[in-house]
This record gives C-alpha cells, structure tokens and sequence, in this order.
C-alpha cells in the first residue's frame, strides 16, 4: 500500500481565488445548472470553455463572464458524437494550453411517460446524451488531464438515478448509468492524479420548474425535508468545490443536493397509531 501523500492540488492564487491558473470545461453551460456553474469557476478564477448546441446563448455567456473580468471561451458541441467532444477538448488545449476541471451536464430524453409508451428513438436520445455523452466526455477530457499531471471531473446525475422516478425511463437509466461511469473512471485514474465525482441534485430552480409555475413549485418544496427548492448556485458550488484544493483526497463518491431528500421521508404531518389526525396539523 502506498503511504505517501497524493500531489498536492496547489492552484497558487495570488488573489486567493482556489482555481486561479487553472482551465474548467463545462459541457452543458447554456443555461440552469451549466451556466450557474460556468459562472462559479470563472468567479473561482478559472478560465472556463463552456460549450452547448445553442451557441447564440453560449456567446452571451461567455461575453457575460468577460464583461465581469473573466475569461471566457464558446464552443459549440454535441456530446453524443465523438469527432464533436474530441474536438471541444482539443479547442481547449489550442486556447488555454490545458485542461484541469470538467463539468459533463449536458441531458436530453423524451418527455414524461410511462415505459411502454415512450418510443425507442427518444429513449435512445436519453441514453445517447447521457450515458454516451459522459463517456465521451470523459475520455477526451482524461487524456487531456494526463498531459498536465491531472484533474479533476465532475458528472450530472440526479436524484432519479438513486432512487427511480415514476415515468422517466430514460432519464432515471441514463443518470443511473452515468454513476456507474463515474465510479469506475475514479477507480481506473484514482492513482493517476486524476479524481471523479459524481452530483445527484433533487429539485432545483431551474427553467423547466420556472416555466411550470407556482402550484409545481411548491409541491416541489414540499417533497423535500428542508421544504424548499434549491438553487443552480447551490449545484454550482458543489462542483467547483469538487474540481478545487479543498476536495482533493474525494474521488467515486456521488454527492445528493437535494434539501435532505435521499435521507428518507419527512412526512409534512404525522398520526398517531388508532388516532384521528387533525386536519389542522
């Protein structure tokens, strides 16, 4: 067994920002989680190459996150093919020289419906965007890292992929499948210099919830035991902390952002057993 010290994850940040020198990739950055991250690494010191399909929204983000003092490259790409993602890594190198971080948050699938129902070529989309995607992902952004003497990559599963979700087949598989991935890519590199982590938010303001108003929100928040819903920073946060000095003996693990929902059941009013329960609570 090997007793000594891993390296030590130094960004030597003379404005005390933990990534300042240091490239972070985030696939998936158009908008919600991605953007809120990209957002956090640049603000972390890191100059990030946030890429997408929707490159018109990438530009802005990018121009946001210069506007601000950062650095900031768009790279449009589609994570399900492999000339696509080689080239967004290879983007990377060619403008920074380097890769440290990576954030694979790119998702696609068909929309709510019981199994039988759904059809194969949507279904293949959720596979192909997620299980693909982040094996794509990963291995270009892994040979990458091996050229620098590491890094660090964090992958977007959810809470679905832990515990099932009535009428997301494909989702629920293909984020079950990306923590598999992530566990067997931190085994395979663990002592390469290179850690992988997995997140699993629950619900969290994003568009979709934003567009599906009031009443789905708040019945959002009271699935969970802190009784709110979380926010993209929050996600945020949670990855850049993953791909930084502080986190640097954490690899394999897959890390729930959910207000408390994988602990259990906070039931919103409990009964005792053979008594009526009061409507009032």
């Amino acid at each position: 067994m090997n007793m000594t010290a891993g390296p030590a994850e130094t960004a030597g940040a003379p404005d005390g920002r933990p990534l300042h020198g240091r490239v972070a990739l985030i696939a998936g950055a158009s908008k919600g989680i991605g953007r809120a991250t990209a957002e956090a690494f640049a603000a972390a010191g890191a100059a990030v190459v946030v890429a997408a399909r929707d490159t018109s929204a990438l530009n802005l983000l990018a121009e946001h996150i210069q506007a601000r003092g950062g650095q900031a490259t768009a790279v449009g790409v589609d994570v399900s093919d492999a000339n696509s993602v080689q080239g967004l890594v290879e983007a990377t190198l060619a403008t920074y020289g380097r890769l440290d971080a990576a954030f694979n948050n790119a998702t696609d699938g068909p929309m709510p419906a019981p199994l039988a129902d759904i059809d194969p070529g949507e279904f293949d989309l959720g596979i192909a965007t997620n299980i693909r995607g982040t094996f794509l992902g990963m291995k270009y952004q892994i040979g990458a890292m091996l050229r620098t003497g590491g890094g660090a990559i964090v992958n977007m599963a959810s809470l679905a992929g832990l515990t099932g979700v009535a009428n997301l087949a494909a989702y629920v598989a293909g984020k079950a499948g990306i923590i598999g991935l992530t566990r067997v890519a931190a085994l395979d590199y663990a002592d390469q210099g290179i850690r992988v982590n997995c997140v699993a938010p629950g619900t969290i303001l994003t568009h979709h919830l934003e567009a599906a108003g009031g009443e789905a929100q708040r019945r959002a928040a009271q699935a969970a035991p802190m009784r709110r819903i979380g926010r993209p920073s929050e996600v945020a946060d949670v990855v850049v902390w993953l791909c930084s000095p502080g986190s640097s003996y954490v690899t394999g693990t897959v890390i729930p952002i959910d207000g408390g929902q994988n602990a259990g059941v906070k039931p919103p009013q409990m009964y005792r057993p053979g008594q009526p329960m009061d409507p009032a609570g």
